[in-house]
């Protein structure tokens, strides 16, 4: 469903991303992880079509995002970091008009709308002005824009920064919800950035872990948790690492990862 190979960013002389390659399939949910300036959000970018890769290529739903870029952004659901609302207009009257936008057929735009509205929570507030509503009902509405077109893919960055604990239990129940919608006859594809390490553990069975523009993890979430190690600890010490070291295995008989190539680092701009 998504097939990122060789990617690379640079600016100048500095190095952005560096020679990441990955595949996920129909149906997986993906943690994506690293620290600030580990290169998730362009990374991110690239496979959304929002930022051109200095190398490399991006599949999406067997379509390449620069050469069949309307194809492949139809595919793709993508809430950034910081939502892109229009503060002075009522829920549904922005969800209509991205679904315009994402060329939702007129004559399924109204059933589409209403559908996001209900999957996130938004019914009861669809005539309220966005910029009346609190920060876990404005990410609700960003998630909202997200699925508006019914994508096969969804592409998270950090959806539940700066929300309270009860908004982060919402915003997560519904991320799982949709995770285990099916578009057509398969499931939702689902890549997940976030810094809180239980999201990762309560919704994703894999984890992607970026350090300084390489990969340096991508395997499942239980073969890394095998031999009893917590997420916190295989973060850290694959994070501690200098680009170019061998991955730590954090069961001893599970074997090292290196199966889809390098890791990645991020300007944040």
């Amino acid at each position: 469903m998504i097939e990122a190979r060789g990617l690379s960013k640079r600016y100048g002389e500095l190095i952005a991303v560096e020679d990441v390659s990955f595949s996920i399939q129909p149906g997986e949910v993906v943690g994506f992880l690293g620290p600030n300036g580990a290169g998730k959000t362009t990374t991110m970018r690239m496979l959304t079509g929002f930022l051109p890769p200095t190398d490399g290529s991006v599949t999406i739903a067997g379509h390449d995002i620069f050469d069949e870029p309307l194809a492949a952004r139809r595919a793709v659901g993508y809430l950034p970091e910081t939502p892109p609302l229009y503060p002075e207009m009522s829920v549904e009257g922005y969800l209509t008009y991205v679904a315009k936008i994402k060329d939702v057929p007129r004559a399924q735009r109204r059933a589409a709308v209403d559908r996001a509205l209900e999957r996130c929570g938004l019914a009861d507030v669809r005539r309220r002005v966005i910029g009346a509503l609190s920060k876990g009902y404005r990410q609700r509405v960003g998630l909202a824009q997200a699925i508006v077109h019914d994508p096969s893919v969804l592409i998270l960055d950090e959806p539940t920064v700066g929300l309270d604990p009860i908004q982060i239990r919402e915003i997560r129940s519904l991320i799982a919800e949709l995770a285990r919608e099916t578009k057509g006859d398969k499931a939702r594809t689902v890549i997940l950035s976030t810094h809180i390490l239980p999201e990762v553990e309560a919704i994703c069975r894999r984890v992607l872990i970026l350090n300084r523009g390489r990969k340096v993890v991508d395997r499942p979430l239980a073969e890394l948790q095998a031999g009893g190690a917590s997420l916190e600890e295989i973060f850290a010490r694959a994070t501690a690492r200098e680009p170019g070291e061998h991955a730590e295995r954090p069961a001893p008989e599970a074997p090292s990862d290196d199966r889809t190539g390098a890791q990645e680092s991020e300007v944040r701009s």
